[in-house]
């Protein structure tokens, strides 16, 4: 078990990344030939990303519920999850083809899903307090969550902050283009 790391601590990401959330909902719980080989396929798929970081990959966390499996999973870019998901040599390409012959989309006895989302640094927030390392922070960088960063506030104002500097570094003719960092949210 993981070692509990007493205090408040915050995740630290200086490059931009991605949150990937994937899992499967237990239609009919009787299907099992179709629903267990669906649950089995995460663990070759995160095995391989573990062993190979060059991928992009940077982490995850998989959680069980009454019908089913979500994996919350941290990625160096998008083009990186894409990437992995495309290639033939990788094996979610052979799982996906499974899924699709096994179950598709009119068999419903097992349900699949995902959600991407592209987070640019400082315009996420996270706060651990006695916990093992875990979720962005583990996929990132742990700090502590003191001075600027203490509360969620400041966390996120972070994030305008480096909006605004980016504004101003902007070439005169372009700031006027550029939404505010409240506008653009």
């Amino acid at each position: 078990m993981a070692d509990v790391i007493p205090g408040r601590f915050t995740a630290q990401a200086a490059e931009p990344f991605v949150v990937f959330l994937i899992g499967m909902r237990i239609n009919r719980f009787f299907a099992f030939t179709k629903w267990v080989p669906t649950a089995l396929a995460m663990g070759p798929m995160l095995r391989t990303l573990y062993q190979h970081p060059e991928k992009g990959f940077l982490g995850a966390r998989t959680m069980l519920s009454w019908r089913g499996v979500t994996s919350v999973q941290y990625w160096r870019s998008f083009e990186d999850l894409e990437r992995f998901s495309r290639s033939t040599d990788d094996p979610h390409w052979s799982a996906w083809r499974r899924f699709s012959r096994a179950v598709g989309y009119k068999d419903g006895s097992v349900g699949i899903w995902h959600e991407t989302y592209v987070v640019e640094p400082g315009h996420y927030e996270a706060i651990y307090g006695n916990m093992p390392l875990f979720g962005l922070a583990a996929a990132t960088r742990q700090v502590p969550a003191s001075g600027r960063r203490e509360t969620a506030r400041r966390r996120l104002e972070q994030g305008e902050e480096a909006d605004a500097r980016a504004t101003d570094a902007a070439p005169p003719s372009a700031r006027a283009e550029l939404p505010s960092a409240r506008e653009a949210r």
